[in-house]
């Protein structure tokens, strides 16, 4: 059994949670990689050079090469005496703008702030939530949005997919859909799974007239590459190449199918993390960490939740 203790935090430091967005289309994903371009590099470097120190992140989901984020969350741990530089006067959310003038222009930290000692962007998070694009134009997506957007050459049902996916809601051996982790679960609750259509904004009777699929995807927590095989494997069935009983079965396998497509990267975006209250903090970090693993820096690492 685990207990508080085991992971309270250092009385000398004090936590930071940092809010994130970036778009991953040129990084090798979040977790640092000898001789990558990786986001969580990228940020522990610009990070150690603004507070003269170097620090080590924990991040809520370690997203795969080319998926995006708009509201990533990951926290460092700091010596206060680190933001007595005068550019700081003791404040974390100066450093929203110090990193502002250093990181490249697809990565941005957009909060700062002190956080409470139980606070823990990975093993607090009750959930994580994702969203899919895609577009059935058959020029593929608009130049504007060519980077999270997936071109999807196949003509789909867009019905066919929204059943395939509600047949998946609830709490699941998840294992056909995830990248096997030598002791890491695949048990979720996948809490959230529909789609929803744009119009041609052209209009219907334009030229090639199509519409962008978006699909919403919830969870506690995602296995490794998760979502992308959701997606991949529901519109399988929208494309008449499965059927719905398909995708019913795969629920009974216990290892990665062969059979699952695995959907683009480019379409993946992290848009939410949800955590609980200050004062319920601690208790989820103890329920979460009895059940998962703990993170380690190698590729792949934290593929438990990172769901890209």
């Amino acid at each position: 059994m685990i207990t508080p203790s085991e992971f309270a935090a250092d009385t000398s430091t004090r936590r930071i949670r940092l809010d994130v967005a970036y778009d991953g289309t040129d990084f090798s994903g979040w977790a640092r990689q000898p001789g990558l371009r990786t986001v969580c590099g990228v940020l522990e470097e610009q990070l150690g050079t603004v507070l003269r120190h170097p620090v080590t992140l924990t991040v809520a989901g370690r997203t795969d090469a080319g998926v995006h984020a708009r509201a990533q969350v990951c926290h460092l741990d700091v010596d206060p005496a680190w933001l007595d530089q005068r550019s700081f006067d003791g404040r974390p959310e100066a450093l929203v703008r110090r990193l502002a003038r250093l990181l490249p222009p697809d990565i941005a930290v957009m909060h700062a702030r002190w956080a409470p000692a139980d606070f823990d962007a990975r093993f607090s998070a009750l959930r994580r939530h994702y969203e899919y694009r895609l577009t059935t134009a058959p020029w593929g997506p608009e130049p504007t949005r060519a980077r999270d957007t997936a071109a999807w050459t196949r003509t789909a049902d867009l019905d066919a997919v929204r059943e395939a996916s509600s047949r998946l809601l609830g709490l699941h051996d998840f294992a056909a859909f995830c990248r096997r982790r030598e002791g890491a679960t695949t048990i979720r609750e996948l809490q959230r799974f529909d789609w929803r259509a744009e119009p041609d904004p052209r209009g219907p009777d334009a030229p090639g007239a199509a519409e962008v699929w978006t699909a919403s995807v919830s969870a506690d927590a995602f296995c490794w590459s998760m979502v992308r095989s959701l997606v991949g494997a529901v519109m399988a069935v929208g494309e008449g190449r499965r059927g719905q009983e398909w995708i019913t079965g795969l629920l009974d396998e216990r290892q990665r199918s062969s059979a699952v497509p695995v959907a683009p990267a480019c379409g993946l975006s992290l848009v939410g993390v949800d955590y609980p209250a200050d004062v319920d903090l601690a208790a989820r970090n103890l329920t979460t960490r009895e059940v998962r693993p703990g993170p380690d820096r190698g590729p792949g690492a934290g593929a438990e939740c990172c769901g890209g």
